[in-house]
């Protein structure tokens, strides 16, 4: 089945759901069980084959005990997008009623074709959930009907919990939850409304870094180069949290001066604190210059999401909506405080735009997408014009020269918990920055070193190297990486305090 006839029985001026469209991604294949309270309540067990998620409604639910079988009637695919689909259907449309997110992660078919096992009519394949773990089978009852039977294989599963049983693996919310969130959010505001919590912190919804655009429903964004942070907003209290749950205000007193400003309740923004260059253009290296006092450029707080307004929580609402309330919300601000705009049209035209303007990249969101705390499952995409990403700092040499306090740093990534070695950087540094770096390295003085692959550089100049405790971070910029895992033409942009160091692996885009 094709996703036409998905996009067939959809009205999507009405429902929230994501638009059909071909999708491709990388990687481990996925799948979703998604608990649906529509005419009758059943569960929607949905894998990704060939493309699109093959779907199944369960009405008994998904069985846990070794053999038990339970009917599984075959529905139209869905698109990829859909696993993140969490929310409420209006009444009328197709589907009507509220959708959890019960279960999702990855399979693994036991065959290398697991599409043509499942023409054949037999799929064996092994779950790795967040719930569930371990081997189902799904088996036709009857050649070219939409009958078939999802069989419990290997040993019994340990009895879920209750609460794991009622509650969204996605959100961690349940269906009552799920539906009265959305009826208290469109209520956008008003006086009579349950009173609510500002949302604990969490971490932010990740980008993931692809070659080129890719098909489907998206539009663009600027990837500003600067600070990620999440705004929490509860009347004059404000804080500004990195992804790694620092507190940037004290860093950043005039963003958090425009936010107070807003005397808003229960919000929480999302965004990119970000330095701006003369031509308009964000700079990482610039705002660390700002840090240091070498520099005073202009410095403002891009916002491009809404995640929770008034107390009511956004992340189960698709984007458009989120945008629209987002841009309700802030159209009388000014200064410090900038929405980012949304770009529309192709994404390699705007991306080779991009290029001849200097900006680092974009972001493509899909259209339809939900927000995902903490996840990097590809409905948001970077794109990048030149190549930029962190390394964690694990030794440096003396400097030569006329150079004074720190020569070279020896950089490296994780890989499976070891530190690997992938060149130096000596270029790209201010005077106050090697100063700073100097007094940061004699606090985290190390007698081992803790790259694991030293092998090409020359032992002479290992003895003159100096090891560091590996939890420094720094964004480099580079021409490409070489045959055998080193940078090429590598330049220091600043330290990235609002990283931690075991997240820093190398990046390989989709």
């Amino acid at each position: 089945m094709s996703l036409r006839s998905y996009a067939q029985k959809r009205d999507f001026t009405k429902t929230p759901e994501p638009r059909s469209g071909k999708t491709t991604r990388s990687g481990a294949q996925s799948f979703v069980i998604q608990k649906h309270e529509a005419s009758h309540l059943h569960y929607d067990f949905r894998l990704e084959i060939g493309g699109a998620l093959k779907s199944w409604a369960v009405p008994k639910g998904i069985p846990l005990s070794k053999g038990e079988k339970r009917l599984a009637m075959q529905v139209e695919d869905h698109p990829i997008s859909y696993r993140d689909f969490e929310g409420v259907i209006p009444k009328g449309q197709y589907g009507g009623g509220t959708v959890m997110v019960w279960d999702y992660g990855t399979f693994q078919p036991a065959s290398h074709s697991p599409a043509k096992d499942l023409a054949g009519g037999k799929l064996h394949f092994t779950l790795h959930g967040k719930k569930l773990a371990g081997e189902w089978y799904l088996v036709q009852l009857k050649k070219d009907a939409k009958q078939w039977l999802l069989i419990r294989g290997g040993s019994d599963m340990k009895p879920l919990a209750k609460k794991l049983q009622d509650k969204s693996a996605l959100s961690g919310k349940s269906m009552n939850q799920l539906a009265e969130g959305k009826r208290i959010w469109q209520s956008n505001r008003h006086k009579d409304k349950p009173a609510a919590k500002l949302l604990p912190f969490f971490e932010p919804m990740m980008a993931r870094l692809m070659k080129s655009p890719i098909a489907g429903e998206w539009h663009y964004e600027i990837k500003y180069d600067g600070f990620r942070a999440l705004a929490f907003l509860d009347k004059g209290n404000v804080q500004l949290i990195s992804r790694n749950g620092n507190d940037l205000a004290l860093k950043f007193p005039e963003v958090k001066e425009a936010l107070q400003s807003l005397a808003l309740e229960n919000t929480i923004f999302d965004g990119e604190i970000a330095a701006v260059d003369p031509k308009g253009r964000t700079s990482f290296q610039l705002l660390q210059a700002r840090e240091m006092g070498d520099e005073r450029p202009p410095l403002f707080y891009y916002i491009f999401d809404l995640v929770q307004d008034d107390g009511a929580d956004l992340r189960s609402q698709p984007l458009e909506s989120r945008r629209s309330a987002l841009q309700k919300l802030l159209s009388k601000s000014s200064g410090v405080l900038r929405i980012s705009e949304t770009l529309e049209g192709d994404g390699s035209a705007l991306l080779k735009e991009a290029g001849k303007l200097g900006l680092e990249g974009l972001i493509g969101k899909r259209k339809g997408s939900l927000y995902e705390a903490g996840r990097r499952t590809g409905s948001w995409i970077k794109l990048k014009t030149q190549r930029e990403q962190e390394f964690v700092i694990g030794g440096y040499s003396d400097p030569s020269g006329s150079r004074q306090h720190v020569g070279a740093l020896l950089i490296g990534v994780f890989q499976k918990r070891k530190l690997i070695y992938c060149g130096k950087v000596g270029t790209g540094f201010s005077d106050s920055a090697l100063r700073y770096l100097n007094a940061k390295f004699r606090t985290l003085t190390n007698p081992k070193c803790p790259f694991t692959n030293l092998s090409d550089l020359p032992p002479a100049e290992r003895k003159r190297s100096h090891w560091l405790k590996p939890t420094l971070v720094c964004e480099i910029r580079f021409s490409e990486w070489t045959h055998d895992g080193k940078l090429r033409q590598p330049v220091f942009l600043g330290l990235r305090e609002d990283k931690d160091a075991s997240d820093v692996v190398r990046e390989e885009p989709s």
